[in-house]
């Protein structure tokens, strides 16, 4: 990865007595495709406001290529903004539409002509300029709103769950276009969504926010697989969440049983959490696994079934290719490589903040 272009310190914002973004701090690197995750009111889409100009900081500092750009109007940054309800102007052409801005600039009628071919060619609706915004569908009208920003040429471009209104199928093909599009134009892309599928699939590094607070930082593989607390492994796919002991290295109790695991330096006789991944949980022939359980739900997913299984008066998640009918008695394993243990926070704060104490 390149060099860091935005650096966000120390930032904070309140509205009223509540308290939306406490000290955050993150950088953004050149090219990259970050996005920033978490549930309604975690505090990203102030973030990118904030990145954008449509909101002050009440302390701290936006840092872009090495300026400070606090006092920065919106439309004096290099970052343009596409948002959910895409504010297309309806009495305008789609031409005139992706011209608005570079009409303000002052460009010539040649360049923006240019340009307006260029970026209909890059959002695949050549042909659309005399079309106005209410005879287009939903995706097509998101397509224009983001031709409209790449032809400001932004080096960085937020997008504020722009995805957010379409049905799923355009939202998979859209996210398609815009993995092409930043592939294409080498621009920075932030990304602000409460939906860890569309997260997973598109980014490079995936901020997770809670409560104002970084939860974790990291590249998709890293989110899912090695999740830092329980906010995290519980808020990114599904997850069984068990309350064990860490008996030592690479040995943990929970269900009632002692498992090999790969984690080291929790100390011994430690609570812990552990993590078990639906995907993870393997049944098998009963007594031939660590414990063993009985089926008491079965769903058919497509790809797989989704079971729940009660052993030791705990209900497992478990996902397999494989049926078994409810009732069935099953032994259950896991490899110790995909048991991921976590501390326990040690009060709800610590929990908030995802705080390692």
């Amino acid at each position: 990865m390149s060099n860091k272009l935005i650096d966000i310190v120390n930032v904070s914002k309140s509205f009223d007595e509540n308290v939306v973004l406490d000290k955050l701090n993150l950088y953004i690197r050149e090219n990259e495709f970050l996005t920033l995750l978490g549930p309604s009111g975690c505090g990203k889409t102030t973030l990118l406001r904030i990145l954008g100009g449509f909101e002050t900081p009440d302390s701290g500092e936006i840092i872009f290529n090495g300026q400070n750009i606090n006092a920065i109007p919106p439309n004096k940054r290099q970052l343009n903004t596409v948002f959910q309800k895409y504010a297309l102007f309806s009495h305008m052409t789609i031409a005139d539409n992706i011209a608005f801005g570079l009409k303000i600039k002052g460009k010539s009628k040649n360049y923006i002509e240019d340009k307006i071919r260029y970026a209909l060619k890059l959002v695949n609706l050549e042909g659309f300029e005399h079309r106005t915004p209410d005879s287009l569908s939903g995706g097509q009208q998101q397509r224009i709103a983001i031709a409209r920003a790449i032809v400001n040429e932004p080096k960085v471009l937020l997008l504020d769950e722009p995805l957010g209104a379409l049905d799923l199928k355009l939202r998979q093909d859209m996210q398609y276009e815009l993995i092409r599009l930043k592939n294409e134009l080498g621009i920075t892309f932030v990304y602000v969504t409460h939906d860890q599928e569309e997260a997973l699939t598109m980014s490079d590094t995936i901020v997770v926010m809670n409560q104002g607070y970084i939860q974790q930082i990291g590249t998709p593989e890293d989110i899912y697989n090695e999740p830092q607390n329980a906010f995290v492994a519980d808020f990114i796919g599904e997850s069984n969440i068990i309350s064990s002991t860490m008996v030592e290295d690479k040995v943990v109790k929970m269900l009632g049983a002692t498992w090999e695991c790969v984690d080291v330096g929790f100390g011994k006789m430690r609570p812990v959490d552990a993590v078990l991944r639906p995907e993870d949980i393997v049944l098998v022939k009963p007594g031939e696994g660590v414990i063993d359980g009985v089926v008491t739900n079965i769903i058919f997913k497509g790809v797989h079934y989704e079971m729940d299984v009660l052993a030791n008066n705990y209900e497992l998640l478990v996902h397999s290719t494989s049926m078994y009918p409810v009732g069935t008695e099953v032994g259950i394993t896991v490899d110790p490589f995909n048991i991921q243990i976590m501390k326990k926070p040690e009060s709800e704060d610590a929990e908030a903040v995802g705080i390692e104490e």
